[in-house]
């Protein structure tokens, strides 16, 4: 999927932190889910990375912030990055494809975003990060929003031919440990797509 114009006029400062308001604000699936709605997103204009990932888990809806669980530790360890560099917003945006916590199904695992969130949100936010030049799509949800018909028929073949979608996207799968079993089976992943991820990311911040 085409990234919006960095050439349009972006929002204004106080209109881009109205635009967080309303997200955090959102409560547009409060009636289906089991919990109070709380949105979890980290943006700044400034910001040249951009992370999409899937929603939050328990842990990420229990402090308000993205990514403070083993499945972040992963991500930062794969990035090359610290927290204190992970959560400078400044530098790198966090927006995930569903915004808050859409509850465990059955067996314990976290459900699916919720269908509702991304397309009332997700372009909305990215058109306005103007700065952003590589966009982390994390997991197979990102990867169909944003790739669209450029993806693989498979997130392991999208993964693999990560260069293939630069410089503008890096797909990656998700970091949650239950996809260590993944990682083990395809051992290119730490060996050729580490190297392009931390590469760019230290071009991008430094």
């Amino acid at each position: 999927m085409p990234r919006p114009s960095k050439g349009s006029t972006g929002l204004a400062a106080s209109d881009f932190d109205k635009l967080l308001a309303d997200i955090r604000a959102c409560r547009v699936c409060a009636a289906d889910m089991p919990h109070e709605p709380r949105p979890v997103v980290q943006a700044s204009p400034t910001a040249k990375i951009l992370i999409v990932g899937q929603a939050p888990g328990t842990r990420v809806h229990a402090s308000g912030r993205p990514f403070t669980d083993p499945s972040g530790d992963r991500l930062r360890d794969w990035m090359g990055v610290d927290e204190a560099v992970f959560y400078d917003a400044a530098k790198i945006a966090i927006v995930p494809m569903g915004f808050c916590f859409p509850g465990l199904d059955e067996t314990g695992s976290d459900l699916p975003p919720r269908k509702e969130c991304a397309p009332l949100w997700q372009r909305k936010i990215a058109g306005e990060l103007k700065n952003v030049r590589l966009t982390l799509l994390v997991g197979l949800h990102s990867q169909r929003f944003h790739l669209g018909s450029q993806m693989r028929k498979t997130m392991t073949e999208t993964v693999r031919e990560a260069a293939e979608f630069g410089p503008d996207y890096l797909p990656l799968p998700h970091p949650s440990w239950r996809n260590s079993a993944w990682l083990r089976k395809n051992p290119w992943f730490e060996a050729k797509i580490l190297p392009l991820l931390r590469c760019r990311i230290i071009d991008l911040l430094h």
